[in-house]
């Protein structure tokens, strides 16, 4: 695992000084660190990519290129990457954001782009567009959009989803922040 930061490191362009400085962070951040010593032909693919993202997101870049992280790991580790991406993104950084995890989609962009097999279905608005993806997945199923609770409310959902008694979806509900 170790061997593994500093060669990452090193294909991304850092100097050892620059990964020494930044290894404590990049091991914490990963949550990988009593395997770190452990070849990572023996990581499972969420460790592997826990351990790939975590050097990616320390080496500061002008434009992250994010495919899909958040589809591995635990909530915390997922949390950890989508802070980490805004603040990237308040940094002044570019986060091109690949995924089908349409809050997280909604969390941290502006503008999004609707792809099917690489044609561009949609692009503008973010909730223009997670609209345009809901109908597209689902066309005859209605979209009912709701307002997100006052801020004193402590959790709610961000998609509600009905299914009738033969488990088929009725409505898809968005709740909008």
């Amino acid at each position: 695992g170790m061997e593994n930061i500093y060669l990452n490191g090193a294909i991304y362009g850092l100097s050892s000084k620059e990964i020494d400085r930044k290894l404590d962070q990049i091991i914490d951040f990963s949550g990988v660190e009593k395997y770190i010593d452990t070849p990572v032909k023996r990581y499972s693919s969420g460790m592997y990519v826990r351990l790939g993202f975590a050097v990616a997101a320390y080496l500061d870049p002008d434009i992250l290129i994010v495919d899909e992280v958040l589809a591995v790991g635990d909530y915390e580790f997922q949390k950890k990457c989508l802070e980490k991406m805004e603040d990237a993104s308040t940094q002044g950084r570019t986060i091109i954001f690949v995924s089908h995890n349409m809050h997280a989609v909604k969390k941290l962009c502006d503008n999004a782009i609707l792809l099917d097999n690489g044609k561009t279905i949609s692009s503008g608005p973010v909730n223009d567009v997670i609209y345009s993806y809901m109908k597209d997945i689902n066309p005859e199923i209605p979209i009912v959009e709701l307002p997100v609770p006052d801020s004193h409310v402590a959790a709610y959902p961000s998609r509600l989803v009905f299914k009738n008694s033969d488990g088929k979806l009725k409505t898809n509900i968005l709740l909008n922040e």
